[in-house]
């Protein structure tokens, strides 16, 4: 089921101290021959302005079709969880995020977007997508409202 032993699931593990030091798995996909989406929904993302220091928030929605490989979603909760003390700019975390998760799995299709909470009264979103959508894959919307403030 997966081209390396499974470290976490099923077993305590804690948060790793960065992005770079987690471990991202991932398991064999059981219908690598039909074209589906996959979506995770990170609604508390939180990594660190690599400047001030101060928290940054964000929803993250991470949209894939996948080919031989899915990510592992326990590896994944534990990775995002590191970006927790990560100081990088939203642009960054956000790219990096979808980079690290292309190169674990070689989907056929992929997106992220990065909803990112206001940082001096501006709301920053972040999307990035490598590769085109499978013709026939129904992609819903993010379905996450832009900023509004208290209006």
């Amino acid at each position: 089921m997966t081209d390396t032993p499974l470290s976490q699931l099923g077993q305590s593990a804690g948060s790793a101290a960065s992005p770079e030091q987690a471990v991202l798995e991932r398991v064999s996909n059981p219908h690598p021959d039909a074209d589906y989406l996959i979506r995770f929904s990170a609604p508390e993302f939180t990594s660190i302005c690599s400047v001030t220091g101060q928290p940054d928030f964000a929803h993250l929605v991470i949209d894939y079709v996948p080919d031989a490989w899915l990510v592992e979603s326990k590896s994944l909760k534990l990775y995002l969880t590191s970006f927790r003390n990560h100081g990088a700019f939203h642009e960054d975390c956000t790219v990096a995020i979808g980079k690290r998760l292309i190169g674990l799995l070689a989907p056929r299709w992929f997106r992220i977007g990065g909803y990112w909470y206001p940082r001096g009264g501006i709301p920053i979103d972040i999307f990035w997508q490598d590769g085109s959508l499978p013709e026939g894959v129904w992609l819903p919307d993010q379905s996450v409202a832009p900023y509004r403030g208290r209006g």
